[in-house]
C-alpha cells in the first residue's frame, strides 16, 4: 500500500515539475527558434537565392548602359604569289537611346521579382521557425513518455514482485504471476519504442535547429499573439501571408513582361562611335546612329506577347489559389488548436479518474475482490491517460504556432526573438547600381 501512494504522488507531481523552473542551462523554445533563425541552412540557401535574384536588377539595367568593345585585326592577303600584310586596331562604343522601353519593363519586372523574392524568404523563415516549434514540442512529448514508461515500468516491477510473494505463500496463482511478468515485459520493449523516438525527435531538432536538444522547457501557449476569432485569422492570412504577397508581385512582373514583350514592335534608336588605327598610323574616326523598324518577324514576335500575357493570367490565377488555400491552412490549424485545448482538459479528467480507480482497484485486490489482471488493466489505463495528455499538449503548442504561421505572424519581430533581422534590402541597395566587379558585396 505504501508503495502504491508513493506511486500516485510521483504520478501527481510530474505535472507541477513539468512547470516549474528548470536550470539555467535550458533551453526555451524562443531561444531555440533564435538559433534555427541563424544557423538553419535552409534558411541561409533561400537567403542566397534572394541575393542571386538582386542581381536581376543589375541584370536589366545593363540596357541602358553602353557596351564597349575593343578590337584588333591582322590580315594577310595573297594575290598571284604577292603577299600583302596590314593590321589595325580599334575601339568601338554602341550606346541604346531608345528601344521600345524594353529596358525599362525589364526593370521594373525584375525589381516586381526581387520584392517577390522577398516574401518567399519570408515565407521560408516562418516554415522554419514553424519546423522549429515541431521539434521542440516532438522532443518534449518523447522525453516525458519515456519518463512515464519508466514510472510504469517500476510500478509493475513492484506488482510482479508482489504476485510471486503472494504465490510463494500460496495466496496467488501461478497466472497472476505469469500475467504481471508479461506485462513487465510488454512495458520493457515499449520503453525501447520510445527511446528510439526520442532519440529520432532529437535528431530531427539537430538538424533544424543546429544544436543537440539539452532540458528544453515546458511550453506555453502564445494567446496574446492569437487573432481573437477565426474570421479575423483568416483576413489576415489572406492579406499578410508571404504566400499570396508572392504571388501578387508576381502579377506585377507577369504584367511588366507583356509590355516588354509589345515594345519589341516599337522602333529602336542606337549610336555607335568607334575609332580605329591602321598601319601607317592612320586613325579613323567614325559616328553612327542606327534606326530600325520592326516590320515582320517571322511571328516570334507575336508569339512572345501572347505567351506573356497568358502567363500574365496564370499568375493572376495563383493569387486566387494562394488565397484559398491559405484560408483552408488557417481554418485547419485553428481547428486543430480549439480541439487539442479542449483534449487537453478531457485527458486530465481522464487521468485523475484513472488514477483514483487504480488505487481502488489495488485495495479490492488487497482483500481478494480484484485480481492481478485488474490491477495491470488500471495501470494501462493510467500510462495511456498520461500519454495522451502529453500529445495533446504537443498538438496544442504545435497547431496555435500554427495558426500564427499561417496568417503570416510567426516572425521573430512579433515572437520578439533576440537574434539579428536579416536584412535583404542591405544587399540589394548594394547591388542594383553596380555598373562592373566580379566579387559579391560580401567580397567572395
Amino acid at each position: 500500500m505504501s508503495f502504491v501512494k508513493n506511486f500516485l504522488a510521483c504520478v501527481a507531481l510530474v505535472p507541477v515539475l513539468a512547470l516549474t523552473p528548470q536550470s539555467v542551462s535550458a533551453e526555451t523554445l524562443y531561444q531555440a527558434m533564435a538559433k534555427a533563425y541563424e544557423n538553419n541552412p535552409d534558411l541561409n540557401a533561400a537567403r542566397a537565392g534572394l541575393r542571386a535574384t538582386d542581381e536581376g536588377v543589375a541584370l536589366a539595367k545593363s540596357g541602358y548602359r553602353p557596351f564597349i568593345g575593343a578590337e584588333a585585326v591582322a590580315t594577310s592577303t595573297n594575290t598571284e604569289g604577292r603577299v600583302t600584310n596590314s593590321a589595325s586596331i580599334g575601339v568601338s562604343i554602341t550606346q541604346t537611346l531608345f528601344d521600345g522601353f524594353q529596358t525599362r519593363n525589364n526593370v521594373r519586372a525584375a525589381e516586381a521579382q526581387v520584392f517577390a523574392g522577398r516574401e518567399n524568404l519570408r515565407g521560408t523563415e516562418i516554415d522554419i521557425l514553424l519546423a522549429t516549434v515541431q521539434a521542440y514540442a516532438n522532443v518534449n512529448r518523447d522525453n516525458q513518455i519515456v519518463v512515464y514508461r519508466k514510472q510504469n515500468i517500476a510500478f509493475l516491477q513492484e506488482q510482479f514482485s508482489a504476485a510471486r510473494a503472494r504465490f510463494d505463500v500460496g495466496e496467488s496463482t501461478r497466472t497472476d504471476v505469469s500475467l504481471a511478468e508479461a506485462e513487465l515485459a510488454g512495458a520493457k520493449a515499449s520503453l525501447t519504442a520510445a527511446v528510439a523516438q526520442a532519440k529520432s525527435s532529437a535528431a530531427v531538432y539537430a538538424q533544424i535547429v543546429g544544436s543537440v536538444p539539452k532540458s528544453l522547457k515546458a511550453v506555453a501557449l502564445p494567446r496574446k499573439l492569437l487573432p481573437r476569432s477565426l474570421d479575423i485569422a483568416v483576413a489576415q492570412g489572406t492579406t499578410d501571408h508571404p504566400v499570396v504577397l508572392a504571388a501578387l508581385h508576381g502579377v506585377d512582373a507577369a504584367g511588366f513582361a507583356v509590355k516588354s514583350e509589345e515594345g519589341t514592335f516599337l522602333p529602336g534608336v542606337k549610336v555607335v562611335g568607334s575609332v580605329a588605327e591602321a598601319d601607317g598610323g592612320i586613325t579613323t574616326g567614325q559616328v553612327q546612329a542606327k534606326v530600325t523598324i520592326p516590320l515582320y518577324q517571322g511571328g516570334a514576335a507575336s508569339a512572345s506577347v501572347r505567351q506573356a500575357k497568358e502567363k500574365l493570367g496564370q499568375q493572376r490565377i495563383l493569387v486566387d489559389s494562394a488565397r484559398r488555400s491559405i484560408e483552408q491552412s488557417v481554418v485547419s490549424s485553428w481547428t486543430q488548436m480549439e480541439a487539442a485545448i479542449a483534449t487537453i482538459e478531457a485527458n486530465k479528467a481522464q487521468l485523475s479518474a484513472a488514477n483514483l480507480a487504480l488505487n481502488g482497484v489495488v485495495e479490492e485486490r488487497r482483500v481478494g475482490q480484484r485480481t492481478t489482471l485488474d490491477v495491470l488493466n488500471a495501470q494501462q489505463t493510467v500510462l495511456t491517460a498520461k500519454e495522451a495528455i502529453s500529445q495533446s499538449e504537443r498538438n496544442a503548442i504545435v497547431a496555435s504556432f500554427s495558426v500564427l504561421a499561417s496568417t503570416g505572424k510567426l516572425t521573430i519581430d512579433r515572437l520578439g526573438l533576440h537574434v539579428a533581422n536579416y536584412q535583404p534590402e542591405v544587399h540589394y541597395e548594394a547591388t542594383k547600381d553596380r555598373w562592373y566587379g566580379l566579387r559579391t558585396v560580401d567580397g567572395r
